[in-house]
């Protein structure tokens, strides 16, 4: 017979494909006045290591479009970042609801100038501010900044959200009443299916691939309409979404497989909590994104996953099928208009379709999701956190040889990098005696001798690296790079409304950049994506001669110097 082993009932908790909760449908105005509204990216879109937190609304690949408020309320929040949102508001709203705006170009003036008031209170570019709520009230449609392109954005656009208030739980704003016009159904590209066999899903797993064919809603299998299966399986399906214009390839809200008519899965992108959404590399299959950039969104829930966008759960999606009998699946995809798109097939029960997955590797170990797990060698220890794993896991070490240049240990593989972590976990390194006079420039890096932090602590150097790979420490002795663009010892710089630099660090990252003139701190700006780091003029640099003085110093505090005098 078809063995069902439990239900768990997670209904309370859990999203709904449309949801029951009720949602304010007219308090809020679009952020932008542009005309019809069009995505570059739709909320809960797979992302790398994360689901997309808004909606990104397009702005025909140009910056400068007014940001208005969309409901009357306080700026709760100011915040300047080198790489992330770059520069972004946050508005409180009386209903109980907070409003984000990201990668903003500028903020109007009177924000623009309480900006940079903290900046230089603070003496620092990163600002991340709560002001008060009598500072900076807004009404329902002030213009309150512009749209840009800074940060981690990858070009001119708004990032939106809106988040819960006291959770700070982001929400899709699609269910607050702002329409995006979309009567396309999602598109299905492709199913798996997965011989789990009540095995832990890891790379090893066999997996079979079916592609799909279909249009408008409607798709079926394209060599097959039934698949012979035997014992324990899952499912997983490629599946996107597009909206009416100029829009992309963008995520869907929900996904429902059912058995013989009843719900066995469903997923729906309504919330989710930001300390969570590294689990996306646990709704996906995980191993075929990082060696395809395929995302497949699995139909079975690993045990350690904390996401709370599950419901209707049977046995965690796992479906073992033993019972010689026919049965009837039927997937729909949903994108957050409600539109639908449909793939159903069939499945024979057959005892003769038997792939078992693969034996535990000899010499691993057997780590449980649900514990602390440590690993030691007289070299090396590494420590699992709870809540790190989403699967039990058959973990893996192998000690390699030193490499030449740079290393002060042996390279420790960790297991592999195909096994996604939630969080990071703790390596620690022991080091050669010849780091000792290096001790305060010691660190963990990867094969790719990509830093991982680290400090020199008791004979060892420890790390969170925040994934499974290979490990030695280095050192970092070198000082960053500064490289001027427009600007020269005694140059004139009238007429110039900036100074202009590149800078670099070879290891351990940029720490902090300092600029002054005339021994008065001033402002740097950075922009992470094309290392580019500059200095507006103000009134406050008048005409004649002035000295100029740039310091740059990296994680390890080594630092570097440029000093000019330059006219104006």
């Amino acid at each position: 017979m078809l063995i069902i082993l439990s239900i768990l009932c997670l209904d309370v908790q859990a999203q709904q494909v449309f949801s029951n909760n009720k949602y304010p449908l007219v308090d809020f105005r679009p952020p932008l006045d542009i005309v019809p509204p069009a995505l570059a990216g739709s909320f809960g879109e797979l992302r790398a290591n994360h689901f997309h937190s808004g909606m990104d609304y397009r702005t025909n690949q140009r910056e400068g479009y007014p940001v208005y408020a969309i409901a009357d309320g306080y700026i709760s929040r100011l915040r300047v970042q080198n790489s992330g949102f770059g520069l972004a508001l946050y508005i409180n709203h009386p209903n109980g609801y907070t409003s984000v705006y990201g990668h903003l170009q500028r903020f109007n003036g009177k924000i623009g100038q309480q900006v940079k008031s903290v900046q230089y209170q603070k003496k620092s570019y990163e600002i991340d501010e709560f002001p008060n709520a009598l500072l900076i009230p807004v009404r329902k449609g002030d213009v309150i900044a512009y749209t840009g392109n800074t940060g981690s954005s990858g070009g001119p656009h708004l990032h939106f959200e809106i988040r819960d208030t006291k959770t700070e739980a982001t929400i899709n704003p699609q269910l607050f009443g702002l329409e995006i016009p979309d009567n396309i159904p999602p598109v299905i590209y492709s199913m798996y299916v997965y011989r789990l066999n009540k095995k832990p899903f890891n790379e090893s797993i066999p997996k079979q691939y079916f592609q799909v064919s279909g249009a408008s809603g409607n798709y079926r299998l394209n060599s097959v309409s039934t698949i012979n299966l035997s014992g324990e399986v899952g499912f997983g399906i490629v599946a996107t979404d597009r909206h009416n214009g100029a829009s992309g390839l963008n995520g869907v809200y929900s996904i429902e497989l059912e058995l013989d008519g009843q719900r066995i899965f469903t997923s729906a992108l309504e919330w989710f909590s930001f300390e969570n959404s590294k689990a996306i590399n646990s709704h996906i299959d995980y191993p075929t994104y990082l060696n395809t950039k395929r995302s497949i969104q699995k139909s079975f829930v690993d045990p350690g996953n904390p996401l709370q966008i599950y419901s209707n759960l049977v046995n965690n999606g796992r479906i073992t099928f033993t019972d010689g009998k026919l049965h009837q699946l039927q997937y729909t995809v949903t994108d957050g208009k409600g539109n639908k798109s449909t793939l159903a097939f069939k499945v024979q029960a057959d005892s003769k379709a038997v792939i078992d997955p693969p034996e535990a590797p000899a010499g691993s170990s057997l780590y449980a999701f649900s514990n602390v797990n440590e690993f030691n060698t007289p070299d090396l220890k590494v420590i699992l956190p709870k809540g790190t794993l989403y699967n039990d896991l058959n973990f893996q070490y192998k000690k390699l040889t030193r490499p030449a240049g740079n290393a002060y240990s042996a390279i420790h593989q960790i297991h592999n990098n195909l096994t996604p972590l939630h969080t990071g976990f703790e390596i620690w390194i022991k080091a050669d005696s010849s780091l000792s006079k290096y001790q305060d420039k010691a660190l963990i890096v990867n094969s790719g001798r990509g830093s991982q932090g680290g400090y020199y602590e008791n004979g060892y150097v420890k790390a969170k690296p925040r994934t499974f790979g290979s490990y030695l420490i280095a050192i970092d002795t070198i000082a960053p790079v500064i490289t001027p663009v427009n600007i020269s010892n005694g140059k004139n710089m009238n007429g110039l409304s900036k100074m202009s630099f590149k800078i670099r660090d070879n290891m351990s990252g940029i720490k902090s950049f300092n600029g002054y003139i005339d021994g008065k701190w001033v402002l740097m700006e950075f922009d992470t994506k094309t290392a580019s780091l500059w200095h507006s003029f103000d009134e406050s640099t008048g005409p004649g001669k002035h000295s100029f003085e740039l310091l740059l110093s990296d994680m390890k505090e080594n630092t570097r110097k440029y000093s000019i005098t330059f006219y104006k």
